[in-house]
């Protein structure tokens, strides 16, 4: 009985031929699945066209470009799978004009500029992305670095009033209390002496009529003199005398971006926390009130762990 043909191998061009095809139905595919992807504010600049650049770089198979909101039509003129991500107020406030438009992500607001535009609701064709950090995850940073603390004292307005609802049911679970102190005259010491003598510590919210250039100096000069470390509000309250705090770079913003951006728009959730963080402290600050320094990474990897585990 004779034997079969030995199979032929296939030569080097066929096999060139081949791969070149396969590559070619792919990126057909990719560029088919491609997004346009519009960045948009109320002012174009360097940094603006920085981070439009890095999220081109993750996105290489994707349209990524910045508008001024100005030379925008409408929002119901806009491409309806166009992905739109919306970087200041005015821009928001542009889209609030219309109902209908593209999904949008509004990125880095404000739970207070969230309510004092859309009051308790948020429109269906808009996901916000909160800028404060979680008011737990601070919470958790207060319990990480001073484990003896008890009294946690936040200082609120007429604006940032409805943000204690979070802070007490947070505050529960981690076996906190919370003082809260009505401060609606910033001329006025005597709400902040108050709470510092009922607190063992200070967490500032993200309210910038509490917070501000005009008020740190007295913020941060009272609480050392009672030996009192605040916590946040943000990265540059933490340089100029805050202990420490959470806080997401653009780094961060980059990475939550890419993955949102990676769904389909009608998955996208109506408000979201950063998910990726960073831990932001004072070193001089902690040894002037005797508090042992601080490892920001290790915390920070510490608070991640706390939150994924389930």
């Amino acid at each position: 009985m004779s034997r079969g043909q030995p199979r032929k191998t296939p030569s080097r061009g066929r096999l060139s031929l081949l791969l070149w095809v396969a590559f070619a139905s792919l990126l057909t595919v990719v560029q088919a699945r491609a997004a346009e992807i519009l960045l948009t504010g109320a002012q174009d600049s360097p940094g603006v066209q920085s981070f439009t650049q890095a999220l081109q770089a993750r996105r290489p198979y994707d349209h990524v470009r910045f508008a001024p909101v100005a030379s925008l039509p409408a929002p119901d003129q806009l491409p309806g799978d166009l992905r739109l991500v919306l970087l200041d107020l005015p821009s928001l406030d542009w889209r609030l004009q219309k109902i209908r438009g593209p999904a949008t992500l509004v990125l880095r607001i404000s739970r207070q500029q969230a309510r004092d535009r859309l009051g308790d609701a948020t429109p269906e064709h808009l996901s916000l992305l909160w800028s404060d950090p979680p008011m737990a995850r601070q919470l958790r940073l207060i319990r990480q670095v001073l484990p003896q603390v008890r009294r946690v004292g936040i200082l609120f307005d007429g604006h940032s009033e409805f943000l204690l609802k979070d802070a007490h049911q947070a505050a529960l679970a981690l076996g906190l209390e919370i003082v809260g102190e009505r401060w609606d005259d910033i001329s006025d010491s005597r709400p902040l002496q108050n709470l510092l003598g009922q607190s063992d510590v200070l967490l500032g919210l993200d309210d910038p009529d509490l917070y501000n250039p005009k008020t740190v100096k007295n913020l941060l000069l009272s609480s050392y003199a009672r030996q009192r470390a605040l916590i946040g509000p943000s990265p540059a309250f933490v340089k100029a005398g805050s202990l420490a705090s959470t806080y997401s770079d653009q780094e961060d913003w980059l990475a939550i971006l890419d993955d949102l951006l990676d769904r389909p728009a009608t998955t996208w959730p109506r408000t979201l926390y950063p998910t990726h963080f960073k831990v932001l402290s004072n070193q001089q600050v902690a040894r002037s009130l005797g508090i042992e320094p601080i490892d920001a990474e290790s915390v920070a990897a510490q608070l991640a762990e706390g939150e994924h585990r389930p």
